[in-house]
C-alpha cells in the first residue's frame, strides 16, 4: 500500500524514535522504517521530513531522513523483476523537490542531498532528467554564496560519479558537459581566487588578524565553494577529454589552467605564515596548496604531452624544484605541499612519453606516423627537461635529498625510542606520498635511475664523506651520525646501479662490519641501516662474504634495541631465500638463529612484529635442512604462537603456511608433532569454526600436507574425513585440494578407511559429479578409478549412483570438438572398463538397473540396444584418448565381450579384434616399461623404506591387476568361447570379414600358428 502525505507524521516519529537510545524504542521504529522502504511514496514522505521548515532545527531526524533516502536510491530507483521500483510520478516529484531544495543551511544534509542528486543522475541522466544541468547552471546566475555553495556541491558529486561510467557513450555525455561547463566554472574559479586573495590581504594587514578571520563566514564560504570548483575543474579536464597519449590532441584547457593554477599556489604561499596556526584560514591555505598541486600532478598523469608545453611544463617544474632544494623559511614546516612538489618531479621523471621511443617504423613519403609523432613530442619535452635539469643542478638535487630530507629528525628519533616496533614498520608500511622522507626516497630512486652514471659516484663520494665523518668508534647522535645513516640508506635503496661505483666486499669489511663492533645504544641508529642493506644487497653477496654476513646479521639479531632485530630478521630472510643461499655456511649458525627467533617472537607486541618472524621460521624450515633436531622447539613454539594468535586471523594464516613447511621438513617424522598439530588442523577444517572463513583455505593445504607426510593414519587424522563432505557441500573452490586429500585417504587408509566412511566418499563423489564442470570431473576421475583398483568388489556397489553418472557421461555427445568432454568420456568409460574386467558381475548388474534406464530417459538419451554393447562402441571410439594403462583396460574389457551370447558381439567382432591387436602390440610396451620401472623403484627402496603416501602409491600402481593380465592369453582364450557361443560357421564369417592385414597382425599378436 502506497504511503501518502498524512502518513509524513508517522515516518517523523519513526525516524526519531529509531535515534532513541532505547532499545525498546529503537528496535521496532528501524523494523517499521526497513518495511516502509519497499513501499510506494516512502521516499516522498522522507523528502518532506528533510525539507520541512518547522522541523529545520531538527537536524538530526532530517539527516536520518536523509540517510534512508540515499539508501532508499540504490535499491529502488531501478524497476528490478523482484520490484516494481518507484513510480515515474513519484520519480518526477522527487527530481524537482531537490532541486527547490539546494540552499539546505547543514552541512552534513546538503552533503547527503549532493550525494542522492548524484546517484539518481547516474541512473537517469540524461534520457529521464535532460534538464538537470541546465537547471543548476540556471539556479547558480542568482544564487547567494551559500546556495552556490551547495550547487558546487551538487555538482562536484553528480560530475565524479558521472566521469566513473566507462560505456562510450557515458564518456561522450560526460565530454558534452565538459564542453558546456567548463568555461563557467574557470571563470568562476577565477573570479573567487581574486575574492579571496583580496579578502586575505585585508585580513593581512588588519591589526587584529584573530578577530577579523573568526568574522570572515561569507570569505569562508567562498574559500570553500572554490575548493569544490577547483575538484569540478579537475574533474572536467581529466574526465571530460581523452587522454592526448591516445588522441595525439593538444588539450587546451591543460595549457589554459595549469599555469593559472601554479600563479595561485605561489599567491596562496605568501600568505601561508600571515595568519594564526590552526585557524580555519590558515588549514584553508594548507589544503589549498596542497590541492592544487595535486590536481597539477593529476593532470600531467593525464595528459602528458599537453602538459609538456613549454609554457606549462618549465614553469611548474622549476617552481617545484625550487620549493624542494630551496624553500622559504615559513614553508618547510609545510610538509604535504613539499610532498607534492616531489610527487611533480617524479613523474616527469618517470614519464614514460616524454623518453625517447626505442622502437621505429617504416614511414611513407605521404605522412608521419602516430609513433613519429610520439617521437617529435617526446623530443621537445626531452629537450626541455633537460635544460631544466641541468648536471649540476641533478647533483644538487641529489645532495639535498640525502643530506636534508633522508635524515632522521628529532620527531623520528623520539618515536623510535619510544615505541621502537612501530617506528621499524612504519618506515616499511606508510605510503610514499603520506610522509616526506619515504616521498623524498622515492624520488632519488626514480632519479638515479635516469641519471646513474653521473650520480653513482656523487653517492658514493658523500658516502666516503660521511663514513670519514663518522668513524665505528662514535657513541654520540651528531649530525654526523645522522648524515652517515642517510647516506648508508641511499647506498642501500640503488644497490642494483650503485655496485658498477662501489665494491660490497670492500665496502662490508672496510666499514659495515666494523661498525658491528661498537655497542653504544646510540649505534642502534647505524646497526639498523647496515641490516637493511644485507638484505638490499643480497645479490652482489659473493660466495667468500656471504658467512661474514651471515654471522653479521646473526650478532644483529642479539642486539638491544628491537628496530634493529626486526631489520636484521627481514634481511636474513631475503639472504636465505636467495636462489643462491649457502646452507654450508650457514649450518652451524643454526642452532642460534633458532633460539633468536623464539626469544624475539616473545618479546614483540605487534602483530606484524610477529608475522614478521614467523616469516623467516618459516623460510628457515623451508631452505635450511636439519630441522629434526630442533623439532620439539618448533612444536612447543607454534603451540604458543597459536595460543596467543586467537582472533588474529591473519597471524594464524602465517602460522598455518609455516606448519605446512614444518610437515615437508619433517616427512615421515611428522607424527611427532601431531599432538600440536591435529587440534590446530581440525579448528580449521570444520566450517563451523568461528575462524573459518579466514583460515579454511591455508588450513585445508596443511590437510593436504599433513596426508602427504605420513607414513599412516592415526585415529584423529582418520576421522576427519568428514570435514571435507561438509566442505565441498558448501563451495567447490578447494576441489583440486580436496581431490589430493581423498587419494590419501583411500592410499593411506585402506580397507579401514573405507568401512568407516563409505556414506560420506559415495556422498562426495555424487556431489562432485552432479555440481561440477568437466575440468573438475576430469580431476575427480582418477579417484575414482583409484578407489575402484583398491576395493574393486566393495567399491563399485557404494558409489553405484555415481557410476551411473558415468554411464550417462558416456552415452551422451557433444564431444566432438570439446577435448575437455572428450577426455571425460574417455576416463569414465575406462572407469567402466576396469570395474568390467575386475568385478564383471556387477557391471553387468548395473546396466541392467531400472534407475540407470529412467535416468537415461530423463536425460534424453535413447539407447535402442544393449547398455553394455553401448559401452563397446564407446571403448572402441576412446581408446586412442586414453594412457597406456587404460588402453589396456579398453582390451582387456572387450576381450571379456567376447563371452557374451549376443549376436552383436560378432557384428562388432573385428573393430573388437583390431583394437585388441593395437593394444597388445603397442599399448603393453609401454605399460610393462611402466610396469618394470616402478618394481625396479619399489625394488631399490623397499628394504628400509618408510611407507608413505607416495611409496604406498608406486606399490599400488606397480601391483594394479589390470598389468598383471595378459591380453594376450585372454584374446586368445575368449576367442575360442566366442566361436564355441555362436558356432563355428558364424564365427568363421565374421572373422572372414576381417581385412587381411588386420587379420594378419592379429595372428602376430596372438602368436598364432
Amino acid at each position: 500500500m502506497a504511503l501518502s502525505a498524512s502518513d509524513v507524521p508517522t515516518m517523523y516519529n519513526l525516524l526519531t524514535n529509531s535515534l532513541r537510545g532505547d532499545e525498546a524504542l529503537r528496535k521496532p521504529a528501524e523494523t517499521a522504517l526497513t518495511q516502509s522502504e519497499s513501499r510506494p511514496g516512502f521516499c516522498s514522505c522522507l523528502m518532506e521530513v528533510i525539507t520541512a521548515k518547522d522541523l529545520a532545527s531538527q537536524g538530526d531526524v532530517r539527516l536520518m531522513a536523509s540517510v534512508y533516502f540515499k539508501n532508499s536510491i540504490s535499491r529502488y530507483w531501478r524497476s528490478r523483476r523482484d520490484s516494481l521500483g518507484m513510480s515515474n510520478e513519484e520519480k518526477i516529484h522527487l527530481r524537482q523537490k531537490l532541486l527547490s531544495h539546494l540552499r539546505e543551511e547543514n552541512y552534513q544534509i546538503a552533503l547527503q542531498l549532493a550525494v542522492i542528486v548524484s546517484k539518481i543522475a547516474r541512473i537517469d541522466y540524461p534520457k529521464e532528467w535532460p534538464e538537470l544541468f541546465s537547471a543548476l547552471a540556471q539556479q547558480l546566475q542568482s544564487a547567494d554564496v551559500l546556495t552556490s555553495h551547495r550547487i558546487f556541491m551538487v555538482l562536484f558529486r553528480t560530475l565524479k560519479e558521472l566521469a566513473s561510467k566507462r560505456l562510450t557513450s557515458d564518456q561522450r555525455n560526460f565530454a558534452e558537459i565538459s564542453s558546456h561547463f567548463f568555461e563557467y566554472s574557470w571563470h568562476l574559479w577565477q573570479s573567487d581566487v581574486q575574492t579571496i586573495l583580496s579578502g586575505f590581504s585585508a585580513l593581512a594587514q588588519s591589526s587584529t588578524v584573530v578577530a577579523s578571520v573568526d568574522h570572515q563566514d561569507d570569505l569562508y564560504l567562498t574559500c570553500e565553494r572554490w575548493l569544490l570548483c577547483s575538484k569540478i575543474i579537475r574533474q572536467l579536464i581529466i574526465s571530460g577529454f581523452p587522454s592526448d597519449t591516445k588522441s595525439f590532441q593538444e588539450v587546451r584547457p591543460v595549457k589554459e589552467v595549469s599555469p593559472v593554477l601554479l600563479n595561485a599556489v605561489q599567491s596562496f604561499l605568501l600568505y601561508y605564515s600571515s595568519f594564526p596556526v590552526d585557524n580555519k584560514v590558515w588549514d584553508f591555505t594548507k589544503r589549498a596548496c596542497t590541492k592544487l598541486m595535486k590536481i597539477l600532478v593529476t593532470i600531467q598523469g593525464r595528459h602528458p604531452y599537453s602538459f609538456g608545453d613549454k609554457q606549462v611544463l618549465p614553469p611548474i617544474m622549476g617552481f617545484c624544484l625550487s620549493q624542494i632544494t630551496n624553500p622559504e623559511p615559513a614553508i618547510e614546516p609545510f610538509e604535504q605541499f613539499l610532498i607534492q612538489c616531489m610527487v611533480m618531479v617524479k613523474s616527469v621523471l618517470e614519464c614514460k612519453e616524454y623518453k625517447p621511443s626505442l622502437t621505429g617504423r617504416v614511414m611513407n613519403e605521404n605522412g608521419v606516423t602516430l609513433e613519429q609523432m610520439k617521437k617529435n613530442i617526446s623530443s621537445v619535452v626531452g629537450d626541455i627537461i633537460n635544460s631544466l635539469l641541468s648536471r649540476e643542478r641533478v647533483v644538487q638535487l641529489c645532495n639535498i635529498l640525502i643530506r636534508r630530507y633522508f635524515v632522521l629528525s628529532e620527531g623520528d628519533l623520539k618515536e623510535w625510542y619510544e615505541n621502537p616496533e612501530s617506528f621499524h614498520h612504519e618506515q616499511d608500511m606508510v605510503q610514499w606520498t603520506e610522509k616526506l622522507r619515504p616521498c623524498a626516497e622515492a624520488l632519488y630512486i626514480v632519479l638515479f635511475e635516469n641519471y646513474s652514471q653521473l650520480l653513482g659516484p656523487v653517492v658514493v663520494s658523500i658516502l666516503q664523506e660521511a663514513m670519514s665523518g663518522s668513524p665505528a668508534s662514535e657513541t654520540g647522535i651528531s649530525p654526523a651520525m645522522l648524515l652517515k645513516d642517510a647516506a648508508y640508506g641511499a647506498a642501500g635503496h640503488v644497490y642494483y646501479e650503485l655496485s658498477n661505483y662501489l665494491s660490497f666486499k670492500d665496502w662490508f669489511n672496510g666499514a659495515l662490519s666494523l661498525e658491528l663492533t661498537n655497542d653504544h645504544p646510540n649505534m642502534r641508529i647505524i646497526h639498523r641501516k647496515v641490516a637493511l642493506i644485507l638484505g638490499h644487497w643480497v645479490s652482489e653477496i659473493k660466495d667468500d662474504t656471504k658467512r661474514s654476513v651471515y654471522c653479521a646479521l646473526i650478532k644483529l639479531l642479539q642486539d638491544k634495541d628491537l628496530a634493529v632485530r626486526l631489520a636484521a630478521c627481514r634481511s636474513l630472510t631475503f639472504l636465505i631465500e636467495d636462489a643462491n643461499f649457502s646452507e654450508q655456511n650457514f649450518t652451524d649458525l643454526l642452532p642460534t638463529c633458532w633460539d633468536l627467533c623464539f626469544k624475539l617472537v616473545e618479546e614483540v607486541q605487534e602483530f606484524d612484529s610477529k608475522v614478521q618472524v614467523l616469516n623467516l621460521i618459516s623460510v628457515l624450515i623451508t631452505h635450511v635442512g636439519g630441522v629434526i633436531p630442533f623439532a620439539n622447539k618448533l612444536v612447543e613454539f607454534f603451540q604458543k604462537v597459536w595460543d596467543e594468535s586467537s582472533g588474529e586471523s591473519l597471524l594464524q594464516i602465517q602460522l598455518l603456511i609455516a606448519l605446512r613447511n614444518f610437515m615437508v621438513a619433517l616427512g615421515h617424522q611428522s607424527p611427532i608433532c601431531y599432538n600440536m598439530l591435529l587440534p590446530i588442523l581440525q579448528r580449521g577444517v570444520d566450517i563451523n569454526s568461528p575462524d573459518e572463513l579466514n583460515l579454511l583455505e591455508d588450513s585445508v593445504l596443511l590437510w593436504e600436507e599433513a596426508l602427504s607426510q605420513a607414513p599412516s593414519l592415526v585415529p584423529q587424522l582418520l576421522g576427519f574425513f568428514p570435514y571435507l563432505v561438509e566442505i565441498m557441500e558448501r563451495s567447490f573452490d578447494h576441489l583440486q585440494v580436496a581431490v589430493s586429500i581423498m587419494e590419501s585417504y583411500i592410499i593411506l587408509g585402506g580397507a579401514e578407511f573405507l568401512n568407516m566412511h563409505a556414506s560420506s566418499v559415495a556422498k562426495l563423489f555424487e556431489l562432485i559429479l552432479g555440481n561440477v564442470n568437466d575440468r573438475g570431473i576430469l580431476s575427480t576421475l582418477p579417484i575414482i578409478e583409484l578407489l575402484i583398483q583398491c576395493f574393486p568388489i566393495e567399491a563399485p556397489p557404494l558409489i553405484s549412483s555415481s557410476l551411473q553418472k558415468l554411464i550417462l557421461i558416456c552415452l551422451s555427445g557433444g564431444d566432438d570438438h570439446d577435448p575437455t568432454k572428450t577426455a571425460v568420456k574417455a576416463s569414465s568409460a575406462a572407469i567402466l572398463a576396469r570395474i568390467l574386467v575386475m568385478n564383471t558381475n556387477y557391471l553387468a548388474h548395473l546396466t541392467s538397473e531400472p534407475s540407470l534406464s529412467t535416468a537415461l530417459q530423463q536425460a534424453g538419451i535413447s539407447i535402442e540396444e544393449n547398455i553394455l554393447l553401448c559401452l563397446v562402441d564407446i571403448w572402441l571410439d576412446k581408446v586412442d584418448n586414453v594412457t597406456s594403462i587404460q588402453r589396456k583396460a579398453f582390451g582387456l574389457a572387450l576381450s571379456i565381450i567376447l563371452t557374451l551370447r549376443l549376436p552383436q558381439v560378432l557384428d562388432k567382432l573385428d573393430q573388437i579384434l583390431s583394437v585388441c591387436t593395437s593394444v597388445i602390440l603397442g599399448g603393453t610396451e609401454d605399460s610393462n616399461e611402466e610396469s618394470s620401472g616402478d618394481n625396479s623403484s619399489i625394488g631399490s627402496h623397499s628394504e628400509g623404506a618408510v611407507p608413505s603416501k607416495e611409496f604406498k602409491r608406486r606399490q599400488i600402481k606397480a601391483s594394479d591387476p589390470i598389468k598383471q593380465l595378459s591380453l594376450q592369453t585372454l584374446v586368445r582364450d575368449n576367442l575360442q568361447m566366442c566361436a564355441a557361443l555362436h558356432g563355428e560357421s558364424s564365427f568363421n564369417a565374421a572373422i572372414s570379414r576381417m581385412h587381411p592385414a588386420a587379420f594378419a597382425q592379429l595372428q602376430e599378436a596372438l602368436k598364432m600358428p
